[in-house]
């Protein structure tokens, strides 16, 4: 990566993420308890041996997380030396690779790819080739699974806009337009809101649809639509249709 974003990435750790790219066992506890209610069920199904390959692992949160669920055969990818190191000093199966370099190299090996944080950091350009790539690496029938900026989020701004890396930002419908276009169907979204982990969780669900049901009434009244989905990010999880 010849662009701005090379710089940017080399110190992605020391210079931006600083204090927050160590999380205390707490913050991972608290992290994983949520993806329970959010990722888990998009994995349901799949032998613990499933090939999964994540693209921009960082320091490997998802990975562990994984691990701790039984899945065996889950690596991952990531540009940034520093966050592959910390992934790595975990015990997780990571390595520094340019994404396409990897998945162009290795046709139909992959059951699942998952993408967190992700697919934001490339333009339009590169996009278009990424997603045939990802495409190429995914095994027949195999799930992408997408969490990225929801452009129609309540408070999304300062996810967009809060990492200089961030080129492309989508909305729900945008990112179907994008996957359908190399092949991808099937399309399933999930609100990264709170989970009902907890009493407290379950009281911010209960006010987070109260603000969603609002949300959407003026938006009816303004535009005659409604959306599902409101929260600052969005997951997608759709499936490559046939050769």
């Amino acid at each position: 990566m010849s662009d701005f974003r090379a710089e940017l990435y080399e110190r992605y750790v020391s210079a931006f993420k600083g204090s927050d790219a160590e999380p205390s066992s707490a913050d991972l506890a608290s992290y994983f308890n949520w993806c329970q209610y959010k990722y888990l069920p998009l994995f349901d199904g799949l032998p613990k041996d499933t090939p999964i390959l994540e693209l921009g692992c960082g320091p490997g949160d998802m990975l562990e997380y994984l691990r701790q669920c039984g899945f065996s055969a889950a690596e991952g990818i990531d540009l940034s030396e520093e966050q592959v190191q910390i992934a790595k000093d975990r015990g997780l199966n990571a390595r520094v690779a340019d994404v396409f370099e990897c998945l162009e190299s290795v046709p139909q090996r992959y059951r699942v790819i998952l993408a967190v944080d992700f697919v934001e950091h490339f333009s339009k350009d590169e996009l278009m080739r990424l997603v045939p790539a990802i495409r190429t690496a995914l095994e027949p029938g195999g799930t992408l699974i997408v969490q990225t900026p929801n452009g129609e989020g309540l408070f999304s701004n300062q996810v967009v806009y809060g990492d200089l890396t961030h080129l492309t930002i989508f909305t729900p419908e945008s990112l179907k337009q994008l996957f359908r276009l190399w092949g991808f169907d099937a399309f399933h979204f999930v609100e990264t809101g709170p989970a009902p982990a907890n009493w407290k969780g379950k009281l911010r669900v209960l006010a987070w649809n109260l603000i969603t049901r609002c949300a959407n009434l003026v938006r009816k009244i303004e535009s005659g639509k409604t959306q599902s989905i409101w929260t600052e990010n969005m997951i997608c999880r759709c499936t490559k249709t046939g050769e």
